[in-house]
């Protein structure tokens, strides 16, 4: 009989795996990167990590996953490098630029009869700077948690810039978020 405990053991756990929810077999090994710092893994990963954080998120709540937009994340991108390159922070550039005006610019809206759209912003430093890190202060945020759990969101553009709109310490990073449906 002792033999096979280890064999039972095995089964069992196995059994136990398969009747988890598949968020949870999954989120702890795809965010792995989440805890990582900016410059510690690519920023291409920093992204993956991000989308990977948020969408847990939304799935813990019986949302739809976003998925990655490459033209909202070209808007996201761009701002998000403009506000560490010119030391601001803020959803409107110094000329007044909005969120709409950079993801219409970058394309998103186009052929769209209808639309809704938001747009998260942080910057952080050291540990901070990580995407776990900046998902989960977005989160303590009333809009921005909004934004997050927006049940009609289906897209999403994330841009990271090495850098932060203020005088930092150690490795810091600018974040944006652009969300958006269309149809």
């Amino acid at each position: 009989m002792r033999a096979h405990r280890p064999i039972f053991l095995a089964v069992a756990l196995a059994l136990l795996a398969l009747a988890l929810p598949a968020g949870a077999q999954a989120a702890p090994q795809a965010c792995q990167s989440a805890a990582y710092k900016p410059g510690e893994i690519s920023k291409r990963k920093l992204v993956r990590a991000t989308l990977c954080a948020l969408n847990v998120e939304r799935r813990q709540r019986g949302l739809r996953k976003l998925k990655l937009s490459k033209r909202l994340s070209k808007a996201a991108r761009r701002h998000a490098a403009d506000m560490a390159r010119r030391n601001y922070f803020s959803h409107s550039s110094p000329s007044g630029a909005s969120f709409i005006d950079r993801i219409r610019r970058a394309g998103y809206l186009l052929g769209a009869r209808s639309w809704t759209a938001g747009e998260n912003i942080a910057w952080g430093s050291g540990r901070r700077a990580a995407p776990r890190a900046t998902v989960r202060a977005w989160m303590n945020s009333p809009g921005h948690r909004a934004n997050i759990l927006k049940g009609r969101f289906r897209h999403i553009g994330i841009g990271i810039a090495y850098g932060a709109p203020a005088r930092a310490g150690g490795r810091s990073a600018t974040y944006v978020n652009d969300f958006g449906s269309k149809r």
